[in-house]
């Protein structure tokens, strides 16, 4: 795919950090906007590390188009690890919001630091593993495996009270997406259940229910498996442009992109559009151009996000929203448009020396 000509630049008005807790650990935001301007904000929380059995799905509210935010608030915590929170409000002002339950922290070292033989001395500070025992402790070896899943939750008051979670079939960092029709389209990757699937899930009521629409090809010599954390949008035609981490060999660490012209239901062969950089986050905005937003783990290490005036066709260059990382545990950013041309997005960022990362934001415009 061809870069387009244009060459937009943003100018970054603020960046501050937004989390409250610094000693807790902050991970994989989506912020969305909502029909009063009220700007939700959800992402996995009150954790130890990156890997950990502590996470939680938590949520901040700001009324001031991210001048200030309200205190977390925790959405869902289960007993096992509840990672990336994805969110979407729907045509019936409805909030749907996703993660996935994950047993990663269950490693050779935390095994052997379990087992070590009274008087030997553990690879892990005692009380640290006194904590995460405890954790694992929890479930059972078949209740863990029986909860590893793909989850949502749903809202249908504002935030105020929030449904038992349920399967979304898929998961993705960012969440569902609405179709001009009222439908919801998710875009993902069965984890844990299922076939290992990716693909597409369609709602028609309002995201209660879901079901399997469509399979995504895989190109040719790539394996699916290595496809992950699929972002979508429609764009202002009707077509639907969905963006793909890929780790496959070729390409590696680009986005991929496949597109469907027919509501889902079919998908062409997944390509490069010459971005490196994970994951995606896609807006259509006001005017119609489509905005991806997502992680630089490499020199400019930060966040960046590119534009599209012909739908997904071509891409312009990269534009420059943060490139003071230190540490490439950093990403996974999301935005929202305030008004025309004037944009927020929010990151999470590990900082050294702090071992905690945080949540940060940019306030910026567009120049385009």
């Amino acid at each position: 795919m061809k870069i387009s000509a244009a060459s937009p630049s943003a100018k970054i008005l603020e960046i501050k950090t937004i989390s409250f807790q610094p000693e807790l650990y902050h991970g994989w935001p989506t912020v969305t906007r909502r029909w009063n301007s009220e700007l939700f904000l959800v992402y996995s929380g009150g954790r130890e590390a990156h890997i950990c059995p502590f996470g939680r799905v938590e949520c901040m509210l700001s009324k001031d188009a991210g001048q200030t935010w309200g205190w977390p608030q925790v959405l869902l915590d289960s007993p096992m690890d509840d990672r990336d929170a994805g969110v979407v409000e729907t045509p019936k002002r409805t909030l749907l919001v996703t993660t996935f339950t994950s047993l990663a922290y269950d490693t050779d070292s935390f095994r052997k630091a379990l087992a070590a033989t009274p008087g030997s001395i553990p690879s892990w500070p005692p009380e640290r593993l006194t904590r995460w025992h405890a954790a694992h402790e929890r479930l059972s070896e078949p209740q863990r495996q029986a909860g590893l899943g793909q989850w949502m939750i749903r809202s249908t008051d504002g935030g105020m009270t929030w449904s038992s979670r349920y399967p979304s079939i898929v998961n993705s960092p960012h969440g569902p997406f609405v179709l001009s029709n009222g439908h919801l389209l998710h875009a993902g990757k069965e984890l844990w259940t299922g076939q290992r699937r990716v693909g597409v899930c369609i709602s028609k009521d309002d995201g209660a229910n879901w079901e399997w629409l469509a399979t995504i090809p895989n190109r040719p010599g790539d394996n699916p498996k290595d496809y992950h954390e699929l972002h979508g949008v429609q764009a202002a035609s009707s077509r639907i442009v969905v963006h793909i981490r890929n780790h496959n060999p070729n390409n590696r660490l680009e986005i991929l992109q496949t597109e469907s012209d027919d509501g889902g239901a079919t998908w062409s062969t997944p390509h490069p559009i010459g971005v490196w950089g994970l994951p995606s986050h896609l807006l259509r905005l006001g005017d119609g151009r489509l905005l991806m937003t997502y992680g630089h783990r490499r020199a400019p290490l930060g966040n960046q996000a590119r534009l599209s005036f012909d739908e997904g066709r071509t891409w312009s260059a990269p534009i420059l929203i943060s490139d003071d990382g230190q540490n490439a545990d950093l990403g996974y950013p999301s935005t929202v448009e305030l008004s025309p041309n004037n944009f927020l997005t929010v990151w999470y960022e590990l900082i050294p020396p702090s071992t905690k990362a945080v949540l940060r934001q940019a306030r910026w415009t567009l120049n385009a």
